[in-house]
């Protein structure tokens, strides 16, 4: 296309869309809204905020996503179908730069036995979506579902007629990972040069992990051409998951030298995103996960630590402060004042109101008086572990718990409603300390849900650590994660519960409400043969 720099590679986040799928990673709007201002603040270019048509719940959180960031352009995904592209037109119209995302299988194997259609068949309802969507928008992107085990020549007749159409960034997807380096590179070196009007469009790259290629792909897809790559934080989602931005982005901007890209990623945000999108899943990042694990940038190993006390690029290819790994002597303690406090919470990367501040600097104090030494990792738990008051339907007042291994678990556990300032108290027994206080909050909230997932984790390695409680409960509706953070371990426990709890509950609030989504969420014949996952 005219007027583009041709080294610079956009990044196109779809950890709200594909990431979100993978099971264990799903959000409610205001964490997807609160990730999606996250991504803004990284700088990637493009955000799927989600996949429209799903559900009603999808409808609701990409048209408020559309709304809560400025700079990117704001995708929904949508099947080739007029009311797929209606509903994703809908979400995003209101966004300052909307994109409609449509796509379609294009290998034989998916139009033979999942959409039961020929190849003819196919390109006319390509011609029609690409048409409609472009009608409506601006900015439209076509993937070729499963594009790498698609006939190149046939290919190469969708690639085109998408263009004719409107599409102005074509996507080639490694659907099922199945593909290695020199296979994307042939891929997208045929169609740069067998499309007669490719000038007229940003190539694409969105490539699964299954076999643990997806960012070598991802790379070799940009030096054949693609200047768009499709990715998530931490490599997440369906199966395997897709290409991590962290390390697309990185290995693009630590080796320049033999690639000579770049991106608009703000580097230095890479690990507070990483560490968002953990606190708000639950999901803990792998320990040796490149670029954002614990021990990325960890040496133990003597010979290491003398390398590195002589010359730090002898075991480190990155400076840890590059991705926002900051390391300061400011030491934190009871007599700090807040002045210090903000200051460290700003070398750490944090932007805090000073509503927020207020709150933050009282917790921090009562921490200093349960614990001598607090870390990076206590600051970072304190931060990540206010629940915004607005959000809060269920909060503590006081517990009480007797256990010991010759009597039965009691608890007495008081809850504080919002909007109300009675108390609501409740005992129960169970076989432990924690059961006992989760059966109380039951009691309390009335709304059954079962425990499915319990984790407990010291922040720190000192006597009086923090310990940090992950669960995961369930009722009728779905699946709810908490979390939550306490120098005493059942304290963390309630409290990651109500954290659960309260999601749970305003889940139901949202649904008992009903949704301004006027439209038809039935299936219909297309989708006997397909699926809403996508791409």
């Amino acid at each position: 296309m005219e007027g583009i720099d041709k080294n610079r590679v956009y990044i196109f986040d779809t950890t709200l869309r594909d990431g979100e799928q993978a099971p264990g990673y799903s959000m409610n709007i205001e964490e997807k809204i609160r990730m999606a201002k996250m991504l803004e603040s990284l700088g990637v270019d493009i955000i799927e905020a989600g996949f429209a048509i799903s559900s009603p719940g999808d409808y609701a959180s990409v048209e408020a996503i559309s709304t809560a960031v400025e700079r990117p352009v704001v995708a929904s995904l949508a099947r080739a179908l007029k009311k797929d592209i209606d509903a994703a037109y809908g979400a995003v119209r209101n966004a300052k730069h909307p994109r409609i995302h449509v796509f379609l299988a294009t290998s034989d194997l998916h139009l033979e036995y999942k959409l039961k259609i020929t190849r003819e068949e196919a390109l006319k309802r390509i011609e029609e979506a690409v048409t409609y969507a472009r009608s409506l928008c601006s900015d439209v992107e076509f993937s070729l579902e499963d594009a790498t085990r698609t006939d190149y020549e046939y290919m190469a007749r969708v690639v085109e007629k998408a263009i004719d159409c409107g599409a102005s960034t074509i996507n080639l997807p490694d659907t099922v990972g199945y593909s290695t380096p020199d296979e994307i590179k042939e891929m997208v070196s045929y169609v740069k040069s067998h499309v007669r009007n490719i000038d007229k469009a940003i190539i694409s790259m969105h490539c699964h992990n299954d076999l643990g290629l997806a960012v070598a792909n991802t790379i070799s897809g940009i030096e054949a051409g693609a200047r768009q790559v499709e990715c998530t934080l931490c490599g997440i989602g369906e199966r395997a998951g897709n290409a991590a931005l962290e390390e697309v982005v990185m290995a693009l901007k630590t080796r320049s030298d033999k690639f000579g890209f770049h991106t608009a990623i703000r580097t230095e945000e890479i690990m507070k995103s990483a560490r968002l999108l953990s606190s708000t899943t639950g999901v803990r990042i792998s320990p040796s996960k490149a670029i954002v694990g614990d021990n990325a940038f960890a040496h133990e190993s003597g010979i290491h630590q003398h390398g590195m006390m002589a010359n730090s690029m002898t075991y480190e290819i990155m400076k840890p402060e590059s991705v926002g790994v900051i390391k300061t002597n400011l030491v934190l303690g009871k007599h700090s004042g807040i002045h210090a406090f903000s200051k460290k919470l700003e070398e750490m990367g944090y932007q805090i109101s000073k509503e927020h501040m207020d709150d933050l600097f009282s917790a921090f104090k009562k921490l200093c008086d349960k614990k001598k030494n607090i870390s990076e990792r206590d600051i970072m738990a304190l931060v990540e572990n206010r629940e915004n008051p607005d959000e809060q339907i269920w909060a503590l007042d006081s517990f009480v718990v007797n256990s010991g291994n010759r009597m039965t678990s009691t608890a007495c556990i008081s809850l504080k409603k919002s909007g109300s300032d009675k108390i609501y108290q409740e005992v129960a027994s169970g076989t432990g300390p924690v059961y006992a206080s989760l059966r109380c909050v039951e009691k309390i909230i009335k709304h059954p849900f079962s425990l499915e997932e319990y984790q407990l984790e010291a922040l720190t390695e000192d006597r009086d650590a923090q310990g940090e409680v992950f669960v995961k409960i369930s009722d009728r509706s779905g699946v709810y994660r908490g979390r939550g953070v306490s120098t005493d371990v059942i304290e963390a426990s309630i409290l990651s519960c109500l954290n659960a709890v309260n999601k749970m509950l305003s889940n139901h609030a949202l649904s008992d409400g009903g949704s301004a989504v006027n439209m038809s969420f039935e299936n219909d014949m297309l989708l006997e043969h397909t699926d809403k996952r996508g791409i």
